[in-house]
């Protein structure tokens, strides 16, 4: 995480020190990416990288987080259908998914960050990911919940069982679909039958 004197920088010089790192995270991967290199294209010193950072697993982290969050701002956010239809909620969370693969498809460098973070067997690395899918719960929840109320989700089971069977089917369908980086044709067919696999187990 970055520290809050981070925040305190300039625009500018704040966009200088993650897009060097995003380059460089994206290009080497966690472990091999090189500090120093990120250092001196972001032409700050060794002290003022530590000055806003711990280390490169807090820069790692906080360069994925920005741009996750970026990617969700363009990609906007998930529209809960008003109509009592399963099939349009249905429909509705597969288009959702699709723009979401699809716009991190157009982000080359977040793609092999998350690919990198997700292959990183480091503490603080997992660790962020669980904080971060904590944040989504909140949204897992109202989806299913809307999904229950017209009819597109199981009721026989506690609600609490049926967020973790999705949280775990949707981390390893988003896992494979990163590391495997899918060709843009067969994408659409691909989330499709991912969708279709979570919509099969929440059936009523």
């Amino acid at each position: 995480m970055a520290r809050p004197r981070f925040a305190k920088l300039p625009e500018s010089q704040q966009q200088a020190i993650l897009s060097a790192a995003l380059e460089e995270f994206a290009a080497h991967g966690f472990y091999d990416a090189s500090l120093n290199r990120v250092i001196d294209a972001a032409g700050i010193s060794k002290g003022s990288m530590y000055y806003y950072f711990d280390g490169k697993e807090d820069l790692y982290i906080h360069v994925a987080r920005v741009e996750l969050e970026r990617l969700l701002v363009r990609l906007g956010p998930f529209p809960i259908p008003a109509q009592a239809d399963p099939e349009v909620f249905w429909s509705t969370l597969e288009g959702f998914y699709l723009r979401l693969m699809s716009t991190l498809a157009d982000s080359p460098q977040l793609a092999a960050v998350i690919r990198g973070w997700l292959a990183a067997s480091n503490t603080a690395l997992q660790q962020a990911q669980q904080e971060l899918g904590q944040a989504a719960l909140p949204w897992i929840e109202e989806a299913l919940e809307t999904g229950r109320r017209i009819g597109a989700v199981r009721t026989d089971l506690p609600a609490g069982l049926l967020i973790t069977v999705v949280v775990g089917m949707g981390q390893a369908m988003d896992t494979w679909l990163v590391t495997q980086d899918p060709d843009p044709e067969a994408l659409p067919s691909l989330v499709h039958a991912l969708v279709d696999m979570i919509r099969r187990a929440l059936r009523p």
